[in-house]
């Protein structure tokens, strides 16, 4: 955290090794995305000359062992996470789609040729990833979905489409899942393959410095290789999404850390009625309530992520995250924007950016009431879903 919000030096609860890491991804954001990022939102692209720059970080994958990958803590991965949002959330997706979806589905449920094909490739950036479970009818309830896999002698064939598929334009494989005659399952598909098409959806008002997609499958044909073997369940995939998850708890504090920072600063040298904002009562007030929820949002997860660390994380406590810092990160830059008056809603101030990307952050990899739901059957032992 930076020291205008870090009102109880959380800082000295972090190691040498984790502040090492912060400073490392922090250099790289205020280098190469921070000078640029206005320029790629407007003109809605994803700038892919950045991810050599990113393998080389050690970025993607970043929390997987072996196979080429970094195999940093979990703490260590979300203090990037948090680094790489206070840029753009678009950037911190592209790592989150790569690491935490494609190449943890194939890390935790693919063979051992098949991680040992994939996995180096994809922590150098040479080989992208994506990942498609949500469909066009089937979003919050992906036990709805409508994509098949049907076996055909030793292989499948694969009919369906998916939607809001991040980077899938640009990936070189696509992890799908598919209802079988056996139940859910995971297939590794080359975005090569006859059959396989994607799409951009484009405009958007949010996230335009990513890249997200429609994905349609017309009678693809895969070999029993191309099948992720771990995978035997819904509860494959959401593994993966959980691992994403765990990197938005942290990210979504690097969007209102830097809003907040943004505001303070502002508030410091803009002068009104003969003295700075930040000498008037309303303006303290608006800053401090921020710092107070930044630094509430930062010890709850850096709590997730040592139970992660230590092997005690449950999947409800993601969910404490996930909905929590979601909602005070958006709030924050909400509140942030009202400190630079007309001047907030200009590109070259990154506030609006961050609340218009946190509209996306806060819907995908579970809503807002999705969350609630999960959080809500753990209290009361009751599933509302249904």
């Amino acid at each position: 955290m930076s020291d205008l919000s870090d009102l109880l030096n959380i800082e000295a609860e972090f190691s040498p090794e984790e502040l090492q890491v912060r400073d490392t991804v922090r250099e790289f954001v205020d280098r190469r995305i921070r000078p640029n990022i206005a320029d790629w939102y407007e003109r809605a692209v994803f700038p892919t000359e950045i991810i050599p720059e990113m393998a080389e970080l050690g970025l993607l994958g970043m929390h997987i062992k072996g196979y080429g990958c970094a195999g940093r803590s979990s703490v260590e991965y979300g203090i990037a996470m948090q680094e790489l949002e206070a840029g753009d959330s678009g950037l911190r997706t592209f790592v989150s789609v790569q690491g935490s979806l494609a190449m943890s589905a194939i890390a935790k449920h693919g063979s051992e040729e098949q991680k040992q094909k994939w996995l180096p490739e994809m922590a150098a950036g040479r080989v992208i990833g994506c990942f498609g479970l949500t469909e066009p009818n089937a979003g919050s309830d992906p036990a709805g979905m409508e994509t098949t896999a049907v076996r055909d002698g030793d292989g499948w064939v694969l009919n369906g489409a998916k939607r809001w598929i991040g980077l899938g334009t640009i990936a070189n494989i696509a992890i799908v899942w598919a209802r079988t005659d056996e139940g859910v399952r995971g297939f590794i598909v080359p975005t090569d393959a006859e059959g396989f098409k994607a799409e951009a959806l484009e405009p958007k008002m949010s996230m335009r410095a990513s890249i997200q997609c429609e994905l349609t499958f017309d009678n693809i044909r895969l070999t029993e290789a191309d099948r992720l073997p771990g995978a035997t369940s819904l509860r494959a995939p959401f593994e993966c999404l959980n691992e994403a998850r765990f990197g938005i708890v942290w990210g979504a504090l690097g969007a209102g850390r830097d809003s907040f920072e943004i505001a303070a600063n502002y508030a410091g040298e803009r002068k009104q009625f003969n003295k700075p904002l930040s000498a008037f009562q309303i303006t303290q007030q608006k800053l401090v309530n921020m710092a107070l929820e930044l630094n509430k949002g930062q010890l709850l997860a850096l709590r997730i992520g040592r139970l992660k660390d230590s092997g005690e994380l449950e999947r409800h406590m993601i969910s404490v995250g996930k909905l929590n810092n979601c909602r005070i990160a958006i709030d924050i830059c909400r509140e942030a924007r009202t400190i630079l008056g007309g001047n907030g809603i200009l590109l070259d101030q990154s506030i609006m950016r961050h609340a218009n990307n946190l509209e996306s952050v806060r819907t995908y990899e579970g809503t807002d009431e999705v969350h609630t739901l999960i959080l809500g059957q753990h209290i009361t032992g009751e599933n509302a879903f249904v």
